[in-house]
């Protein structure tokens, strides 16, 4: 009988890391200090000593070139997956993974796959310098081809991360960086994949849908639970995976709810939480009974570290559009 362990997130990541290199002699992991350092977070910590330099390898700092590698060595038939260091330096290798490795099914009639994943520790809440607290989902959701991750616990993070090793086209994992070292969770040691695209529901509600992925979930959760001592149920819902994202279970929701509030921490204007509002409203319209809200970040620039408590979303501020959900 295995055991389950109790671990953090950037933990479930290196097992699974370690679960995928032992299972499949074509899986590679490469990016900036990931080998003998472990990375910057340590979350591939013993792994080159493990399986060695040819399998857990150092890059030069040239993003351009680590994407653009392991697109050209998925094309060779191996399983790369790329660390970028912070999301913030992805922009640098977007023409090898946007033009490239996202349209190479497309552009070759379904003849060539790009099986690489992307993996970058992404937002705020940890005190790190500028460009290193982007979330950038909304770019690349918008970018047809690539497949977009956000796991928001261990367990998830470990079937999340070796489901989108085994998918036959390239996927961003984005790792909520607040939440590497916390909370802990069960994670089994018999590691199984967790299907892309699939939705699950955080915490059970009947009055407003509450939608929130990453480091967002557990403010989404604890803003439900303020609610409730004003007789407010919320239902929180992580959708785990942005593109394909799965409108069925979320509209289902909504259908049910009739209101729908909307939480993530990069910027207002053209993020993710429009497009998902903007689907459920041409879906779920007549369901509706008060306007969808977004509670996000702002539209600027992410702030210096001191002032990054007053850009991100609050659990009282989740709170609030909720109780002006039902207000209205």
């Amino acid at each position: 009988m295995t055991v389950a362990t109790s671990l953090v997130m950037a933990e479930a990541i290196n097992r699974a890391l370690g679960c995928a290199l032992e299972r499949d002699p074509r899986v590679v992991l490469m990016g900036e200090d990931v080998g003998r350092a472990g990375g910057v977070f340590r979350v591939s910590d013993g792994l080159q000593a493990r399986f060695g330099a040819t399998r857990v390898f150092d890059t030069p700092l040239a993003e351009s070139a680590i994407v653009g590698t392991a697109f050209g060595m998925a094309l060779a038939g191996l399983r790369p997956i790329a660390e970028i260091q912070f999301m913030g330096f992805l922009y640098k290798a977007a023409n090898q993974l946007i033009a490239q490795a996202a349209q190479i099914r497309a552009r070759t009639w379904g003849q060539t796959a790009a099986p690489l994943v992307v993996r970058t520790p992404y937002g705020g809440g940890v005190r790190t310098p500028e460009h290193h607290s982007d979330s950038l989902e909304a770019l690349l959701i918008h970018s047809p081809g690539l497949k977009v991750v956000v796991p928001s616990t261990p367990a998830e993070a470990a079937g999340l991360l070796l489901a989108a090793i085994d998918d036959p086209d390239p996927v961003v994992f984005m790792e909520p960086i607040r939440l590497y070292r916390s909370p802990r969770e069960d994670v089994p040691a018999e590691l199984q994949p967790i299907p892309l695209g699939q939705a699950r529901v955080r915490r059970p509600g009947k009055d407003v849908t509450l939608i929130a992925w990453g480091a967002m979930v557990p403010i989404a959760v604890q803003a439900a639970d303020q609610v409730a001592r004003d007789a407010i149920d919320a239902e929180v819902i992580d959708p785990r995976t942005l593109s394909p994202l799965d409108e069925a279970t979320i509209a289902a929701s909504v259908e049910k709810t009739g209101r729908l509030v909307v939480v993530h921490e990069a910027p207002r204007t053209g993020g993710a939480g429009a497009e998902i509002v903007a689907a459920l409203t041409e879906r779920c319209f007549y369901a509706l009974r008060s306007p969808p809200l977004r509670i996000t970040g702002y539209d600027v620039i992410y702030p210096p570290q001191l002032l990054e408590d007053q850009y991100l979303p609050t659990v009282d501020r989740v709170a609030r559009a909720l109780r002006q959900a039902m207000e209205d």
